[in-house]
C-alpha cells in the first residue's frame, strides 16, 4: 500500500478546564523524561505542549462523550498534500 502526506491545520476551541487538565499533564510528564511523550517534543515551550496536549485529546475522541461535541470544538480544518 502507498502512503500519502497531508499537512492538516485544525481551529480547535477548548475550556479553562481542558487546558488546566492539559497543564496538569504536561507537568506530570516532566517527571518522566524517558517517556514516549517527549519524542519530537524538544524546543516546544510549556504553552505549545498544552496545546498540543488539548488538541490529541480533542481529535482523539478523549473530550467526545457527547454527540456532536467534536463538531463544536474542532471549528475549521485546512488540508493539503504534496
Amino acid at each position: 500500500m502507498e502512503t500519502q502526506k497531508v499537512k492538516t491545520c485544525f481551529t480547535i476551541t477548548f475550556t479553562e478546564d481542558q487546558y488546566q487538565h492539559a497543564r496538569l499533564y504536561v507537568e506530570d510528564m516532566k517527571k518522566h523524561p524517558q517517556r514516549v511523550y517527549w519524542w519530537g517534543k524538544e524546543g516546544k515551550t510549556e504553552d505549545e505542549l498544552v496545546i498540543e496536549q488539548i488538541a490529541h485529546r480533542i481529535l482523539s475522541g478523549f473530550y467526545n462523550n457527547e454527540p456532536f461535541k467534536a463538531g463544536k470544538q474542532i471549528v475549521k480544518m485546512d488540508s493539503a498534500t504534496f
